[in-house]
């Protein structure tokens, strides 16, 4: 079946020197989309324009260069792959894979996607699932630098989230500089299969703090290496 693909608009605006907004909103099946950003002050939708992806079996990449970036994505449908590089600094990247979707899209079943980031003061906020079990989501982030934040809500059925955080770069500097590293939460919810949920952390200095919730059925499991700074780390697991 042909996609159908509404560009509502695609723009390329510079607003200050090598800037760029970009903006869609995408109905039909089978998307393969690949998106190169290299500057500061790019955008990728925001809270009032969108940049909405909306159907099943899609791929979707992002690879930002640059600081001062905004990406804010809402992905409705199942069978979605990704890769997300991100290089710079002080960027703020949010993705919405929304729990029920348009009509006939799947509440974001089989998520598979791979975050990269390196550089420093970004924040990085994924939600899968929302408000639904969404099954099958294979989610990891490997993210190098100082003072960034890491927030997801995994809201599903056997998910499998790998994080790795390095901000040993700042061990020395940490206190001077009032730096607080990772402050990474992870709330890991819905129903599990004997399978249950796993999440896998490696985190290497920083501020810490983090949070971490599961809840389902039997076999989930946590793994978790902490090296180094503040760390105030909390963990609720239950069936």
């Amino acid at each position: 079946m042909k996609k159908l693909l509404y560009i509502l608009p695609f723009l390329f605006v510079a607003t200050t020197a090598l800037a760029n907004e970009i903006y869609i909103t995408q109905v039909g099946d089978n998307l393969d989309l690949d998106i190169v950003q290299d500057g500061t002050d790019n955008k990728i939708g925001n809270s009032t324009t969108d940049f909405t992806i909306n159907g099943d079996d899609m791929t979707f990449s992002i690879t930002q260069t640059g600081s001062t970036n905004i990406i804010d994505a809402v992905i409705n449908g199942a069978d979605y792959t990704g890769t997300w590089d991100f290089f710079g600094d002080s960027n703020a990247v949010t993705l919405n894979c929304a729990s029920l979707g348009t009509a006939g899209a799947g509440n974001c079943e089989n998520v598979r996607l791979d975050i990269d980031g390196d550089g420093s003061d970004n924040t990085y906020t994924f939600n899968i699932g929302e408000t639904s079990d969404a099954g099958g989501s294979v989610i990891t982030f490997d993210i190098d630098g100082d003072n960034n934040i890491l927030n997801t809500t995994i809201d599903g059925v056997d998910a499998i989230i790998t994080v790795t955080s390095d901000n040993s770069a700042s061990l020395s500097a940490a206190s001077a500089a009032g730096d607080e590293g990772n402050a990474i939460t992870i709330n890991s919810s819905g129903g599990a299969s004997l399978d249950g949920h796993v999440i896998n952390l490696n985190i290497t200095g920083g501020g810490s703090t983090y949070d971490i919730n599961q809840t389902g059925a039997d076999g989930s499991t946590i793994e978790a290496t902490f090296s180094g700074d503040g760390q105030d780390v909390d963990i609720t697991q239950s069936d």
